[in-house]
């Protein structure tokens, strides 16, 4: 795709300090001398860009465009809502520290802004919730869809997500419309933050700073995980789980206390 196309929001004004933009262009500097097949890819993402936020609305709207939608058009949503929001922004730097942090398959910045599928499903819901919160319920959708049919997530844009948030490798996790995810929050594939029917209103999970949800994990309804708790791998949560405790089985039983004071932070899915 002509780079032209999607240029839209170029700011050529000198940017601030930005140590997470200037990790991933140093990177991608050393990824394109090292592997002369992406060059072109790392120059249109990266290195032409003039701050993160450019780069992220490219890449992901590379991504989403279609023939009805154009990657154009998608990128300049992104870029309205960044520029409105300067939070999202700062999330989802917040984010890419927390991939890089607690993955160990993670080798720079560059990684989850690239290609990993749930870094790039949460940056697309955050914008999708941005226009959830701005009226324009349609268009949140859309990228709703677009985001699952792309990465195999499916988070409603109504949902609340803090910063700070690993979602490792990402397939099969869903995430209701009530949802609540505090900051520094971590999961695993097949997570499910969903309601136990077809009851209406505030339905869903809220699940506190902190939480490790391991792989499969089900929280159902509109119940709190305390902060700093820890779900095992495939347990069935039907009821609150206090702070600081672990949660395992199906359906889950309190098993003990953590022994971290962050299991989030650690990613250790033993109980």
């Amino acid at each position: 795709m002509d780079n032209a196309v999607l240029r839209t929001g170029a700011d050529t004004r000198p940017a601030t300090v930005d140590p997470v933009w200037s990790r991933i262009r140093d990177a991608a500097h050393e990824r394109a001398r090292g592997e002369p097949v992406l060059a072109g890819l790392l120059h249109a993402t990266i290195l032409s860009q003039p701050r993160f936020e450019a780069a992220l609305s490219y890449h992901l709207a590379r991504l989403a465009g279609t023939t009805e939608v154009p990657a154009a058009l998608i990128r300049q949503i992104f870029e309205e809502a960044f520029a409105a929001d300067p939070a999202i922004g700062l999330a989802a730097r917040a984010d890419i520290v927390a991939v890089t942090e607690r993955d160990p398959a993670c080798t720079s910045p560059l990684d989850p802004l690239l290609w990993f599928k749930g870094f790039h499903a949460l940056q697309t819901h955050r914008v999708a919730h941005w226009l959830w919160t701005e009226g324009r319920g349609t268009l949140a959708h859309f990228l709703q869809s677009r985001a699952s049919a792309l990465f195999g997530l499916d988070i409603h844009p109504g949902a609340r997500i803090g910063k700070g948030i690993f979602i490792d490798h990402g397939t099969g996790v869903v995430i209701g419309e009530t949802a609540v995810v505090e900051d520094g929050v971590s999961m695993l594939h097949g997570v499910t933050l969903g309601g136990t029917g077809k009851e209406r209103g505030d339905r869903h999970p809220k699940v506190r700073r902190g939480v490790l949800l391991g792989a499969g994990a089900k929280v159902l309804g509109n119940i709190e995980i305390g902060a700093c708790a820890k779900i095992a791998a495939g347990s069935v949560v039907l009821d609150p789980v206090p702070a600081g405790c672990t949660a395992a089985g199906v359906p889950a039983r309190i098993i003990g206390c953590v022994d971290v004071p962050e299991p989030a932070l650690e990613m250790d899915q033993r109980i």
